[in-house]
């Protein structure tokens, strides 16, 4: 259905006519590996359940040299543009799932593959159902929000486009430690609760969300000394245009990286509540950040602030601290409740 909606997906995110047919090239290719994606998450999760969270990061590992050494070789020497940089990302994705389904069959796990697996189980599925819904739909709608960011940033110009789109590459970069907080205290957390030990998930919660502070932290000072440097680094800034994109990236990662303490705190505590079993409040903070905050806080501030986007990227990291306030007050209001 996605590669069907290729050309009105780009049509409605307002892609600069410029970049229209690498958007659309690379698009389609990334869609086309999506159940990679999906196939890898399912088997990392396994391995997470059993209590082995290396695995999946030597498997991910993996993937992200095979995607630099194909993004040399399909844009470098074959000279693909845009569609080489997503080939890249689908073959390397590719490649981990393969390695990771190897390693999983191998080990003697317990765990095999075979017809009977594939025929639905009710129960079960309800009970994935009952978690991975509200999850899926929350990651659908934080995407659809982050288009909606992207759809302000391509209004204002091509410079500030660009700029926002190497933000959101460095900021995914960063966003490694805070976001493996959320399957670490929800693997860790449901295998205490499982095993009658709440406190030590609660603890699991605590020690997540102090490292995710920690590590946070120190970004934010580094990016409000070093971001334009960081930023350079992804285009050239001796060109007229590459300087002002270099200006406005670090206007916005000054802004934005303050969600990496943020995020790391509510995504430690998202973590929690799925191992709870309550995915659904995770689930209703970020939506209540996406449509209170981040979404009207974006579009109020590029309204009001034409030319710079600091406060762009204030907006967006303030979204993630409202996800915080609610989360405190809903852990609140379960910790009172157990102990009755």
């Amino acid at each position: 259905a996605l590669l069907l909606c290729v050309n009105p997906i780009v049509s409605v995110i307002s892609t600069p006519s410029e970049a229209v047919s690498g958007t659309v090239q690379y698009l389609t290719i990334c869609f086309i590996g999506i159940p990679f994606i999906t196939a890898y998450n399912i088997i990392s999760s396994i391995f997470r359940g059993m209590g082995d969270s290396k695995s999946p990061m030597y498997f991910i590992a993996v993937a992200c040299v095979s995607n630099i050494l194909l993004d040399y070789l399909f844009m470098g020497a074959f000279r693909m543009g845009p569609a080489g940089a997503a080939l890249g990302t689908t073959l390397s994705q590719a490649v981990s799932v393969i390695i990771s389904l190897t390693v999983i069959l191998r080990r003697k796990s317990g765990i095999s593959v075979k017809k009977t697996d594939f025929r639905p189980d009710r129960p079960v599925m309800g009970r994935l159902l009952k978690i991975g819904v509200p999850i899926a739909l929350q990651d659908g709608l934080i995407q659809i929000a982050f288009i909606v960011i992207t759809i302000i940033a391509n209004r204002r110009g091509l410079n500030d486009a660009a700029a926002v789109g190497i933000v959101e590459k460095i900021i995914s970069f960063l966003f490694l430690v805070p976001s493996s907080m959320l399957s670490t205290v929800s693997a860790l957390g449901a295998q205490n609760i499982g095993a009658g030990k709440p406190e030590r998930a609660r603890l699991t919660l605590r020690y997540a969300a102090m490292i995710a502070v920690g590590f946070g932290a120190a970004v934010v000072i580094l990016m409000q000394i070093f971001a334009e440097p960081v930023v350079s680094l992804f285009t050239d800034s001796a060109q007229a245009d590459g300087a002002r994109v270099v200006t406005l990236g670090g206007q916005y990662l000054r802004g934005y990286v303050w969600d990496c303490i943020f995020a790391g705190i509510h995504f430690s505590f998202s973590g929690y509540f799925c191992a709870c079993g309550n995915s659904g409040l995770s689930f209703l903070h970020n939506i209540l950040a996406i449509v209170l905050v981040r979404v009207p806080g974006v579009y109020l501030t590029s309204q009001l602030f034409p030319d710079t986007l600091l406060p762009m990227g204030l907006a967006t990291s303030t979204g993630s601290l409202l996800s915080v306030i609610i989360c405190l007050a809903a852990y609140g209001i379960m910790t009172r409740r157990s102990s009755v």
